[in-house]
C-alpha cells in the first residue's frame, strides 16, 4: 500500500476532498481518476486500455482491463473492490451482459455492488467505460435484496452505504410473468415498481430518492415516461434527474431507472434557483446530507422564449455551466465543490473541442468524470425560431 500512502500524502493539503491519481494513469481530458471525500470515493469512467495503452479485441478482455483500471484507482485511495457500492457500465455494442457477468463475478465474488449497464453510441477512445462509487468505511456497506431477487445474482439490487441507498437499473418486466410487456406504459410502471421494491426492502420509500437516471431507448416515448413518473412524486419536490435516451439496454429493455436515495429523510432537501419554475419531473438539485446531486443541465436559456440559441458545442457548454452555477449558488456552493460529473455529448468527436472550455470552469484538481455519446448525432439545423438541438448535457455531484 505504499502507492496509496504516497498519493494521499501528496494531496493532504486539499483537505476533506482529495484527488486520487495513481502513478502512470494519465487522464485523456480535464478530470481526475478519483476524488475521495469524507465518506465516498468517486472513480472516473475507466476505459479498456492496458498499461501499455493497448485495447484488446475481445469483449471480456476489454471489460477486465476497465475493471482493472477501476481497481487501480480504488487501491490508490487505500480501499479495495469490496468497498465498491455502485458501478455504471457503458458499452458501444449490443449491451449483452453475458461477458460482463463473467468478468464481474471475478472482481466482485461476494457482496457485489449495485450496477447499471447501458448501450451507447460512442465513448472517448474506448469500446467500454466503467465508473464507480466506493464507500470509505466498509462496515457501513449493506446489501439490499427485495423478495424474489436471486441470491446468486451477479450484482446487488441495492446497496446501503454511509446513509445512502444505491439502486441498480432493472428492467420493467411483468412481475407476474417475468416477461417484457408490449405496452410502453406498462414497462415504465413495472420499472418504477422495481425501484419501489428495492427502496421498500431498504426500509424507505420513493420520496427518499435524491437522484434518478431514467435511461430509455427510442421505444419509450418521453411524454409517456414523464407522465407516469410524475405521478409517483410530490410536485416540485422530485429527485434531481438526468433523463438520457440511449442506444440500447440489456435484454431489449426500453427503460431502466437507477439512482440514489438518502436513508434519513430529514437529511434530504430539494433546492430550486429562483429563475427555474417548479417541475413535476425533476428538482434542479437535491441535498443528501452534505452531498448535493444536481440534474443534468444543457445550454438552455431559461425564461420567456427560452431555448438553445447557440449552434456550437463550446457556446452551449458555457450556458450549461451558468445553469449549473445557478443551482450551486442557490445552495451557497461553487464549482469548486463539484466532485464528480457525467457528460453526455451529441458527438464524441467533439470531445477535444469540449474539454478546453470545460477546463476553464474548474481549478485543479478537476472532478472525477465520465463522458459518453448516448445516441447517434442529431440533425443540427435550427428550428424556425432559431432554436438549436442539445449538443451536450452535464449532471454533477458536489460536496458542501
Amino acid at each position: 500500500m505504499r502507492t496509496a500512502a504516497f498519493v494521499l500524502s501528496l494531496v493532504s493539503a486539499f483537505g476533506a476532498v482529495k484527488p486520487v491519481s495513481p502513478p502512470g494513469m494519465a487522464p485523456s481530458g480535464p478530470y481526475t481518476p478519483g476524488i475521495l471525500t469524507d465518506d465516498f470515493l468517486y472513480v472516473s469512467g475507466q476505459g479498456a486500455k492496458d498499461a501499455a495503452g493497448q485495447i484488446p479485441a475481445g469483449r471480456e478482455d476489454q471489460l477486465r482491463n476497465a475493471l482493472d483500471n477501476v481497481r487501480t484507482v480504488v487501491q490508490a485511495a487505500g480501499l479495495t473492490m469490496d468497498h465498491v457500492v455502485y458501478v455504471q457500465v457503458f458499452l458501444t455494442a449490443d449491451p449483452d451482459e453475458g461477458p460482463l457477468d463473467a468478468v464481474f463475478r471475478k472482481f466482485f465474488p461476494q457482496a457485489p455492488p449495485a450496477r447499471s449497464t447501458i448501450g451507447v453510441a460512442g465513448l472517448p477512445g474506448t469500446p467500454v467505460e466503467i465508473s464507480a462509487v466506493a464507500v470509505r468505511d466498509r462496515s457501513r456497506k449493506k446489501i439490499v435484496a427485495p423478495p424474489g431477487y436471486p441470491s446468486e445474482a451477479v450484482f446487488s439490487a441495492g446497496v446501503i452505504a454511509a446513509g445512502r441507498l444505491y439502486i441498480s437499473g432493472l428492467p420493467g418486466t411483468d412481475p407476474q410473468t417475468g416477461k417484457m410487456p408490449v405496452s410502453p406504459d406498462d414497462e415504465v410502471r413495472f420499472a418504477l415498481q422495481a425501484v419501489e421494491r428495492i427502496t421498500k426492502a431498504a426500509g424507505i420509500s420513493l420520496p427518499h430518492l435524491v437522484f434518478v437516471n431514467p435511461y430509455l431507448t427510442a421505444k419509450i416515448p418521453m411524454g409517456v415516461m414523464n407522465k407516469i413518473y410524475a405521478g409517483h412524486f410530490e410536485f416540485g419536490n422530485t429527485p434531481a434527474r438526468a433523463t438520457i435516451q440511449v442506444s440500447a439496454l440489456p435484454g431489449g429493455a426500453g427503460i431502466h431507472f437507477t439512482g440514489v436515495a438518502v436513508m434519513d429523510l430529514s437529511r434530504r432537501k430539494a433546492v430550486r434557483p429562483k429563475n427555474m419554475e417548479p417541475s413535476p419531473t425533476a428538482s434542479p438539485c437535491v441535498f443528501a446530507g452534505d452531498t448535493y446531486f444536481c440534474s443534468a443541465k444543457s445550454g438552455f436559456i431559461p425564461g420567456p422564449r427560452g431555448g438553445i440559441y447557440a449552434p456550437a458545442v463550446e457556446t452551449q457548454l458555457r450556458q450549461t455551466m451558468r445553469n449549473l452555477l445557478d443551482g450551486l449558488e442557490e445552495a451557497g456552493l461553487t464549482l469548486g465543490n463539484v466532485v464528480s460529473s457525467n457528460v453526455y455529448l451529441d458527438d464524441i468527436n467533439e470531445f477535444s473541442r469540449f474539454n478546453p472550455v470545460y477546463a476553464e470552469y474548474f481549478n485543479a484538481p478537476f472532478p472525477a468524470r465520465t463522458t459518453v455519446q448516448q445516441v447517434a448525432p442529431v440533425n443540427r439545423a435550427p428550428s424556425a425560431r432559431g432554436i438549436y438541438p442539445t449538443l451536450e448535457q452535464i449532471s454533477i455531484i458536489a460536496v458542501r
